[in-house]
């Protein structure tokens, strides 16, 4: 039996962000959990299970539907969007090195570690699955 293509560009483009957005949230859930067990960094006031939850999946949204948006306006979208969240993903983690989250230093220290972790995790997502993914036609045919 054939497989039919259903998908439009914006359709696949969203759902491809969908997924990514689970597959990295599960990463980021698994990495929060083995950090703060290795280390001990207990406060969850800022990065917590829902956190990561709803942040990374309404984010990954947003990253499907520019990339939607950039393939769509361009013929070199895609490089751009790669290059973009390339340059994203390196400024964020070099930001990150400079958060202040308390007086005592360890817990900066180990908050930064957390948070650098989470952002590398969804800049790999977004700059390297989210493109893999939209073109492969296992990915299509099998998830989509």
């Amino acid at each position: 039996m054939e497989h039919e293509n259903l998908q439009t560009p914006f359709s696949k483009a969203f759902l491809t962000g969908v997924f990514v957005g689970i597959v990295s949230t599960f990463v980021c859930l698994t990495y929060n959990l083995i950090y703060r067990a290795e280390t001990g960094f207990m406060p969850t006031d800022i990065i917590n299970v829902a956190s990561i939850i709803f942040g990374v999946n309404i984010l990954f949204i947003v990253i499907g539907l520019i990339y939607f948006g950039l393939t769509k306006a361009s013929g070199k979208g895609e490089l751009i969007f790669i290059i973009l969240f390339s340059l994203l993903t390196v400024f964020l983690a070099w930001q990150a090195e400079g958060v202040s989250r308390s007086v005592n230093h360890e817990m900066t220290v180990q908050f930064r570690g957390l948070l650098l972790g989470v952002i590398i995790i969804m800049g790999i997502g977004a700059t390297f699955l989210m493109p893999f993914l939209f073109h492969s036609k296992g990915f299509e045919k099998s998830v989509l």
